[in-house]
């Protein structure tokens, strides 16, 4: 199994302003400028927080942005309002530990989820895109507890006006 995060962030850190909308990147440019094709075609499942769905469950045919992976959403809610999402109440890191060994796993987005993943040495892969922006306030990327973690950069591109980094864990 291999867990890996994949997203944007700004060029102060943040994954969203401090209303959690993502205007900021919609405004930016669009995943056709990125290798995301290539890269959800290699994950099995995906994991986001409710506030993710949230900001994503508004977009037209969202169900069919994700349609090849296994949707699982962090919430206390029963149901969800968009068919391919399975809601889950419990905890991020017990879940993680009972999927299969061969599948691989893309934290869609959200620091609680993440934060809990990287404390307990579950993240494999951090790709990172930075766009051309700056918020000074917002959702930081990196919030998990104190505590020296490395990773090897592997690779460095630029894609339209966003840098991508992608990292493995040494």
């Amino acid at each position: 199994m291999s867990v890996f995060f994949y997203g944007c962030i700004t060029m102060d850190g943040y994954l969203a302003d401090k209303n959690h909308s993502l205007d900021w990147l919609y405004q930016t440019g669009s995943v056709e400028e990125t290798d995301y094709e290539s890269f959800y075609s290699s994950m099995d499942i995906t994991l986001m927080g409710k506030r993710t769905f949230s900001e994503i469950e508004t977009i037209e045919n969202v169900s069919s942005i994700y349609a090849t992976t296994k949707n699982y959403v962090f919430t206390h809610a029963d149901s969800l309002s968009v068919e391919g999402f399975t809601p889950v109440n419990k905890d991020v890191v017990d879940f993680v530990k009972g999927i299969s060994p061969d599948k691989n796993i893309w934290v869609v987005g959200g620091n609680t989820l993440l934060a809990p993943l990287l404390d307990n040495d579950m993240v494999d892969n951090i790709i990172i895109q930075i766009a051309p922006v700056l918020l000074g306030d917002g959702v930081p990327l990196f919030s998990q507890k104190e505590s020296l973690k490395r990773f090897y950069l592997k690779e460095v591109k630029k894609y339209g006006q966003f840098a991508e980094l992608v990292y493995s864990r040494i």
